[in-house]
């Protein structure tokens, strides 16, 4: 981890922090929710030592990249905003991108904005979602899965703050959202996202999550909170709004898309049935390739990084 450099550039009026490590073409890599830069440590080593320049920020609202305070600050636009000022900022016309989570949300948008900017996507978990002109993302949520669904009970200003128990908790908070292998749409308790400050088991780590990895994370979201990434859920309808322009849109890059079998968006929200009717194919037209993990769940680039790591040089190397 040592040999990875780090240095904040100015992009789309924050400071964003940035990870990077080695020469060549760049692959860009976008983080998700509880996540940092961090979560690509693995893919970062791995493809700066293929010939690639591996790049991973921060995103907007996490680790060491600036938090805008207010919740409009963290629409899809701005997200997008700030990857297209980034690319600038690294002096290429093009990237490879590679996303997980939120950040394949904010690839796939970047891709239907901006796609002469991109040489071709790796996206992980999340497949492209197209809008449905007829109703707003998180009421169809809402109407689907109740009040209790995660991205439901997200919405309220400082209520899923306070759930997730003081800075002192948050490492056992992240390990368990991490390590969590329970397929299907993710309703939380009535009492809470965890159980009360200091009481929340502790359980085994897995072989590929490190006590040193948790305390990584920990770190960081113990002075910054998680007010925003939770942000990026509380823009879910106002982006519904914001993207009219392009209902019906299709997203014109060459894609891999890999998900595991446990993944919590693969088995819910009629994704399996999105991807193989052909859909997801007619959406975007360039998809190359759907790859499904076993025995995988959510977080497959770090659970099963060498081999997540492998996937994506076997297709950005075709080009």
């Amino acid at each position: 981890m040592e040999e990875i450099e780090h240095r904040t550039v100015e992009v789309n009026g924050i400071k964003m922090h940035v990870a990077e490590k080695g020469e060549g073409p760049v692959v860009l890599f976008l983080h998700g929710f509880p996540e940092l830069w961090y979560s690509w440590r693995h893919q970062i080593l791995a493809l700066s030592s293929r010939g690639y320049r591996a790049v991973a920020p921060d995103l907007r609202g996490y680790g060491d990249t600036e938090a805008p305070e207010s919740i409009g600050s963290y629409t899809i636009m701005h997200l997008v905003g700030d990857i297209v000022a980034l690319i600038d900022s690294l002096g290429v016309g093009q990237v490879f991108l590679v996303a997980h989570d939120w950040g394949a949300i904010v690839g796939w948008y970047l891709c239907l904005f901006r796609p002469e900017k991109i040489k071709a996507y790796v996206c992980l978990s999340v497949p492209f979602m197209p809008r449905n002109p007829k109703v707003r993302p998180v009421d169809a949520m809402r109407a689907l899965y109740g009040d209790d669904y995660y991205i439901c009970r997200f919405q309220e200003p400082g209520k899923a703050e306070a759930l997730y128990g003081s800075n002192n908790n948050i490492g056992e908070v992240i390990k368990n959202m991490l390590t969590s292998r329970r397929p299907g749409p993710p309703i939380l308790p009535k009492e809470g996202v965890a159980l009360p400050s200091g009481s929340l088991p502790s359980k085994p780590l897995p072989s590929w999550l490190s006590q040193e990895d948790v305390t990584y994370y920990a770190s960081k979201f113990s002075k910054t909170g998680i007010t925003g990434g939770l942000n990026y859920y509380r823009n879910l309808n106002l982006n519904w709004e914001l993207t009219a322009a392009w209902t019906g849109a299709k997203v014109k890059v060459p894609v891999k898309f890999i998900t595991g079998d446990l993944d919590v968006v693969y088995t819910s929200l009629g994704i399996k049935d999105y991807i193989d009717s052909g859909a997801f194919k007619r959406d975007v037209p360039y998809l190359e390739e759907v790859v499904v993990q076993e025995g995988v769940a959510h977080f497959n680039n770090q659970e099963a990084a060498e081999d997540i790591s492998n996937h994506i040089y076997d297709f950005i190397n075709k080009f």
